[in-house]
C-alpha cells in the first residue's frame, strides 16, 4: 500500500512520475563492533579511564601512608623424612613414603602452626606481655572497652594473634618449611620466627621422647609376669625328664643323639658302597678294555705311561720311514713299545683288583653299621612315647623364653630412646631482622593501582559504550542502515591545501560512487538529486557534507542547484525558498539565486506560513527536478533533521540518493537508527552514509 502523503491526484500528474515505494520499516541491525573500534572507544571514553586511575591511585597511597609499617622474618627447618636410626627397632619406625616424603613434610606445616608448638613460642618469649599481641593495645584495647572483651584470656589473644601474622610453607619440589612472621618490629619478627622453629623441634623430640617412655612403661609392666611363665615351663620340663629317666645332652636325648650319629654314618656308608659297586660293574663291564674307565684316566701311572707309548709310536714311525722295517734302532723300537703296553695292562689290572677290594670292605663296612642301627632302634621305641610329651615341654619352655628375651630386650631399648632425639631436623637458617618493610608495598601498590584503575576504567568505558553505543566504524554504520558508507571526511575544514584537496577527494569519489550504483533510464526527465540527512545534533556536519558535494560536483564542471531546507528557517519574513515551490506558488527559476564568487546556485527553506497541500507537494517536487533538469546537471539538498521535520517527504520522496551524515565516536546509534526510521517512514531507504572524523 502506497503512503496517502505519497498519493497525487491522477488529473495533475505527469507520466514520468513513478509510484511511490511501498511503506517498509527495515529490522534493526545490530551494531557490530570490530577489534580496531576498541582504540576509538578508549580515546573517546579517556577521561573517564584516567579519572578512575588517578582516584585509585590516590586511595591507594592513602592507604599507603596511612598503614602501620610491617617487617616480616623467616626462619627456615630442613626435615628428612628417614629419621636418624639409634636402634635397630625404633619406637618411631622411619618409612619414606612412595613421593619421596613429601606428603610427611607437608603434614609438618600442620604441627608447626598447633597449638603446642605456638604456646611454647609464647612463653619463651613472653610474649602475653606484648600489647600488639594479647589485645591491649590500639584498636584492640578499644573494641575491648566498648564490647566488654577486655578482660579476657591473655593467652588465647595472644595464641590467636600470633596465629595470624604466621605462615608456615613448604617450597615447591624441596623438604623446607618456612617460618614467617610478620610483625610491627622487624626485632621481634625475627625472634619469634625463631621461637617458634626451635619450639618445633622441642616438641617433636619430646613427643618423641614421651612415646619411648610409654612403650617403656608398657613393656616393663609385663616382664614379670613373662618371666614366673618361663619358670614354670622349665619346673615342668625338668620334671618331666626326672620321672622317665631321660638323660639329655645339648638339648637332647643321648640315646636319640648315638642313634641319629649312627643313621649318619650308615648313610655315608651305602653311598661310598653303592660308587664302589658301580665302579666294579663297570670294569667288569669293560672286559678286555680297562683302559677305558674313568679310574684309568685319572691314574697318573697309566697316563705317564700313554704319553710314553705315544712317544715311541712316534719314533716308530720315522724309523719306518727313514730306515725301513730291518733296522737295529726300528727292532729296538718295537721291543720297547711291546714291553711299554705289557706294563700298561699289569697296572690296568692292579687297579681292577684295587676296586674289587675296596668294594668288599665297603660293603663290610656297611653290614656292620646296619646291625648297630637295628640294635639302637630297638632300644628307643621304649622311650618315643615320653619323647612326645617332652618334645611339647620343650616347645612350651623355648616359646616362653624367647618372648620372655624379647620383651626385656626391647624394654632396654625403649627406656634408653627416652634421651636420645631421633628427628632428623634442624634448621638451616635463623631468622634475621629485616631492613625493609614488607607491607604496605607503595610501589607494588601503586602499580597495581594504575594498571587496576586502567582496566576498571577500560571496563566501565566499553560498559557505557555498549549502554550508549555510538558509531565507531563505517563498517559499523554500513551495517546499522544497510547501506555503503561512500567516504569519511576530515572533521575541521583546513586550510592547509593538502588537507582541502584531500576532503574534495573524498567527496568527488563518494560523487562517482553515487553515480555507478545509480540506475536510471537515460531519457528519465528529472535531474539526479541528492538528499542529505542526519541527526540534529550532526547539523553542522550534514551541511558542511552537502555542501562539499556541491563544490565538489561544480569543481569537475556539473551544474548544482542546492537546496538548503534549513535556510531561513526561523526567520520573521524569510525569502520564498524551496516550500513556495512545492505549495505552486513560485516557479524555480524565481527563487534560486547564485552566492557571490560560487557556481553553485542555491534555493532556501521559504515560507512555511502559508498552508502546506500534501496531497500536491509530490506533483510539484516532480515538476521542480523536472524544470531543473534544463538548467542543472545535479541537485543536492540539505534535508536536516527528518524526524524533526515532515516538510521534507516530498523531496525524500522524489530524491534518487538518501546520504546519512554522522560523525564518528560522536553520534549515538540509537541516533542514526532513529533518522533511518524516519527514513523508512517517508517510504525511503538510505542508500548511502557519509562519515565525519572529528580527530582527523
Amino acid at each position: 500500500m502506497q503512503s496517502p502523503l505519497l498519493m497525487v491526484p491522477q488529473q495533475n500528474a505527469p507520466e514520468a512520475v513513478a509510484p511511490a515505494p511501498a511503506y517498509y520499516v527495515p529490522a534493526p541491525a545490530p551494531a557490530t563492533v570490530e577489534l580496531g573500534d576498541l582504540g576509538r572507544i578508549l580515546l573517546r571514553r579517556r577521561k573517564l579511564i584516567f579519572a578512575t586511575v588517578a582516584l585509585l591511585t590516590i586511595a591507594t597511597l592513602i592507604y599507603a601512608f596511612l598503614t602501620p609499617a610491617l617487617y616480616s622474618s623467616t626462619a627456615q627447618i630442613i626435615i628428612d623424612p628417614q629419621d636418624l636410626q639409634v636402634v635397630t627397632n625404633d619406637v618411631n619406625p622411619s618409612r619414606i613414603s612412595p613421593d619421596g616424603g613429601i606428603t610427611q613434610v607437608e603434614s609438618q606445616v600442620s604441627v608447626a602452626q598447633s597449638n603446642g608448638v605456638l604456646l611454647r613460642a609464647i612463653k619463651a618469649t613472653n610474649l602475653t606481655e606484648n600489647p600488639d599481641f594479647n589485645g591491649q593495645g590500639g584498636l584492640g584495647r578499644w573494641l575491648g572497652i566498648f564490647f566488654g572483651s577486655g578482660d579476657g584470656d591473655r593467652t588465647a589473644e595472644t595464641l590467636d594473634a600470633l596465629r595470624r601474622r604466621l605462615a608456615v610453607k613448604r617450597d615447591d619440589k624441596v623438604l623446607v618449611l618456612n617460618i614467617i612472621i610478620t610483625a610491627k618490629s622487624a626485632d621481634l619478627a625475627a625472634e619469634l620466627a625463631n621461637a617458634i622453629a626451635q619450639a618445633y623441634l622441642d616438641d617433636q623430640a619430646e613427643a618423641r621422647s614421651k612415646a619411648a617412655a610409654d612403650a617403656s612403661d608398657a613393656i616393663s609392666a609385663r616382664l614379670e609376669d613373662q618371666r614366673k611363665r618361663v619358670e614354670q615351663a622349665a619346673n615342668a620340663v625338668e620334671t618331666y625328664k626326672a620321672e622317665h629317666n631321660m638323660v639329655m645332652a645339648a638339648g637332647n636325648l643321648v640315646s636319640d643323639q648315638e642313634l641319629t650319629d649312627l643313621n649318619t654314618q650308615l648313610t655315608a656308608a651305602q653311598t661310598r658302597t653303592a660308587q664302589l659297586k658301580a665302579q666294579v660293574d663297570q670294569l667288569r663291564r669293560q672286559g678286555g678294555a680297562p683302559d677305558a674307565t674313568s679310574e684309568a684316566m685319572r691314574s697318573p701311572v697309566i697316563a705317564s705311561l700313554r704319553a710314553q707309548e705315544a712317544t715311541l709310536v712316534d719314533q716308530i714311525s720315522q724309523f719306518g720311514t727313514e730306515f725301513g722295517p730291518r733296522h737295529p734302532s726300528m727292532i729296538s723300537a718295537q721291543q720297547q713299545l711291546s714291553d711299554l703296553r705289557k706294563l700298561i695292562s699289569r697296572e690296568l689290572g692292579r687297579l681292577v683288583t684295587a676296586a674289587e677290594t675296596d668294594y668288599e670292605r665297603a660293603s663290610a663296612n656297611q653290614k656292620a653299621l646296619e646291625a648297630k642301627v637295628a640294635s639302637l632302634k630297638g632300644k628307643s621305641l621304649d622311650t618315643d612315647q615320653a619323647s612326645v610329651r617332652l618334645r611339647e615341654l620343650q616347645r612350651d619352655l623355648d616359646a616362653v623364653r624367647t618372648v620372655y628375651a624379647n620383651y626385656l630386650q626391647r624394654a632396654q631399648e625403649t627406656r634408653e630412646q627416652t634421651n636420645v632425639n631421633s628427628t632428623n631436623a634442624r634448621i638451616i637458617s635463623q631468622a634475621m631482622p629485616a631492613l625493609k618493610k614488607s607491607w604496605p608495598p607503595k610501589g607494588l601498590l601503586v602499580f597495581g593501582a594504575i594498571f587496576g584503575g586502567l582496566a576498571l576504567g577500560v571496563g566501565m568505558a566499553l560498559i557505557a559504550e555498549y549502554l550508549s553505543p555510538t558509531v565507531l566504524s563505517a563498517n559499523q554504520m554500513q551495517s546499522a542502515i544497510e547501506a555503503p558508507v561512500l567516504g569519511v571526511l576530515p572533521g575541521k575544514a583546513r586550510r592547509r591545501s593538502g588537507a582541502a584537496q584531500k576532503t574534495d577527494a573524498v567527496a568527488g569519489l563518494a560523487l562517482q560512487r553515487i553515480a555507478a550504483a545509480t540506475r536510471r533510464p537515460s531519457d528519465w526527465p528529472l535531474v539526479p538529486s541528492i538528499l542529505v540527512a542526519s541527526p540534529p545534533e550532526d547539523k553542522a556536519q550534514r551541511s558542511r557534507v552537502a555542501w562539499q558535494l556541491a563544490n565538489a560536483a561544480a569543481a569537475r564542471g556539473r551544474r548544482v542547484l542546492f537546496i538548503d531546507i534549513n535556510a531561513g528557517k526561523g526567520q520573521k519574513d524569510p525569502q520564498p525558498g524551496v516550500l513556495d515551490v512545492l505549495r505552486g506558488e513560485y516557479p524555480l527559476d524565481a527563487v534560486s539565486r547564485y552566492a557571490p564568487g560560487s557556481s553553485v546556485a542555491l534555493i532556501g527553506r521559504g515560507r512555511p506560513t502559508a498552508v502546506f497541500q500534501e496531497a500536491q507537494a509530490l506533483y510539484f517536487t516532480h515538476r521542480m527536478l523536472a524544470e531543473a533538469n534544463h538548467s542543472f546537471d545535479l541537485v543536492v539538498v540539505d534535508g536536516g533533521a527528518l524526524a524533526d521535520d515532515l516538510n521534507v517527504l516530498p523531496l525524500v520522496a522524489m530524491a534518487d540518493e538518501i546520504l546519512l551524515v554522522a560523525r564518528l565516536n560522536a553520534t549515538p546509534m540509537r541516533d542514526v537508527a532513529s533518522t533511518s526510521e524516519a527514513v523508512s517512514v517517508m517510504g525511503r531507504l538510505p542508500t548511502g552514509a557519509m562519515l565525519v572524523d572529528e580527530a582527523a
